[in-house]
């Protein structure tokens, strides 16, 4: 059991951070009416946590190898569990904001490293075990966060979709220090200040940008300004990375087609399999009068089930098939789930949802464990961190961006389930196009696992 203890370490801490992500979605009008919360408010609730995630993943990422993973993870697991404490006894809505965005930090460090840990900790047929279990929960944790957030709020209310992460922490931190050792990368050097406050600002810009123009649209002042801000600090960014000796993230690595190809697989897959539960629980609460629970079980289990499935039943052996297939061809398979959901109209049910889920969540059963372990696996292993940060940090802005683009979808149409209908479109053509790009630019000749050199 000592040899599985970080997977399990690492597994926690995952489920909490991605279930964060969407867990408080059915939870918002509860809040709304025991904080007065109004609906800028409740965005923010929302998005806050996914802004500081997406801005600090990398930065997170490079401390992570320089300065240790074990340490960052344990650091990033002590944030979430007090920032949780702090939005579970927020008195108002600011608090609430704030408390959000903290945890968000602390999800960055966690997330900055689980994938590292995994690559440095486990080799040959474990690797493969231990990426298909993580791959599994990856994808059942991000489409579980309303199912968990139904339940909590319905039967104890909207604190405890908070204070359930503590036992959880405390689990993550034992297993932590039970079973992981420390890892770092070898190279000294100076910490890439330029590079991380550049990031930091060109993510957090066009993360408050895509955020600002689903609610405010896309010519909104607001909007534009972020964009300009973050686009700007994008060749800022760029600009500090190609003079330091000692890069966050050494931009050489695009240069690799296969790598630069799943990284934009990650982008895709978070915006068409995932950034569109939002507005499928909206329908199912609000137009269709279904609790926080049910609207969790119909919109979220079929997907989640799913995934979950072929993670802990196929993960293993999906690991000794190219990238090339699994991503490329799981990509493939969550656009045709998208498309089998384009039945929605004003007469339909929630349970028009189910087959396209199924499918979706196969989909995000292959690509996941796959897709994580095939990046790691195009970087030299010291380099595990700064690749995970990358792989994470494109998954969140991929989250953003899909959520704000489909969000303009739905409130295009008069009707919200002809709007849903279209977003369900733009989804499975989003999908199509990451499958496309993985299968044309996503060959390799050497495999996976004979990339990585040794720490």
């Amino acid at each position: 059991m000592r040899k599985w203890s970080p997977l399990v370490a690492v597994c926690l801490g995952t489920f909490l951070l991605l279930v964060d992500v969407t867990v408080v979605v059915v939870a918002l009008p509860d809040i709304a009416t025991s904080l007065g919360a109004g609906t800028d408010d409740l965005q923010w609730v929302l998005d806050g946590y996914a802004l500081a995630l997406a801005a600090l993943l990398l930065g997170a990422g490079s401390l992570a190898d320089r300065y240790g993973r074990r340490r960052t993870y344990l650091i990033g697991l002590g944030i979430f569990a007090a920032s949780s404490v702090l939005c579970a006894l927020a008195p108002d809505a600011t608090t609430l904001i704030g408390a959000r965005i903290l945890q968000g930090a602390g999800g960055a460090a966690m997330f900055a490293t689980t994938a590292a840990l995994l690559n440095v900790t486990y080799h040959g047929r474990d690797r493969g075990v231990a990426f298909g279990v993580w791959g599994a929960v990856n994808g059942a944790a991000a489409a579980a966060g309303p199912i968990a957030g139904g339940l909590l709020t319905e039967h104890l209310g909207w604190h405890w979709i908070f204070l359930i992460n503590l036992p959880v922490c405390a689990a993550a931190a034992w297993f932590t220090l039970r079973g992981v050792t420390e890892s770092r990368a070898p190279w000294g050097g100076r910490f890439d200040i330029p590079g991380t406050v550049t990031f930091t600002l060109a993510a957090g810009a066009i993360t408050y940008g895509l955020i600002s123009a689903s609610s405010s649209g896309w010519s909104a002042g607001v909007t534009v300004g972020s964009f300009v801000l973050g686009f700007a600090g994008l060749v800022l960014f760029l600009l500090a990375e190609r003079r330091s000796d000692h890069p966050m993230l050494d931009l050489g690595l695009f240069r690799r087609a296969p790598f630069a190809s799943l990284i934009a697989a990650a982008f895709l897959t978070q915006a068409a399999a995932f950034s569109v539960m939002p507005y499928t629980t909206v329908w199912l609460q609000q137009f269709l009068g279904h609790g926080p629970v049910d609207a969790g079980l119909l919109g979220a289990l079929p997907m989640s089930l799913a995934s979950l499935v072929v993670g802990v039943f196929a993960g293993r052996g999906l690991q000794r098939v190219p990238a090339r297939w699994t991503v490329g061809g799981g990509l493939l398979l969550v656009a045709a789930g998208d498309l089998l959901q384009m039945r929605v109209s004003a007469s339909s049910g929630g349970g028009v949802l189910i087959p396209g889920l199924i499918l979706v969540g196969l989909g995000i059963g292959m690509v996941l464990p796959t897709l994580s372990s095939a990046v790691l696996g195009e970087v030299p292993r010291e380099r595990s961190g700064m690749a995970g940060g990358a792989l994470n940090a494109f998954r969140q802005l991929g989250f953003a961006f899909g959520v704000a683009v489909l969000g303009t979808v739905v409130q295009g149409r008069t009707d919200f389930a002809a709007g849903l209908d279209a977003a369900m479109l733009v989804s499975a053509l989003l999908a199509a196009a990451g499958g496309l790009i993985v299968l044309v630019f996503c060959r390799h000749r050497t495999p996976v696992e004979a990339v990585s050199a040794p720490v």
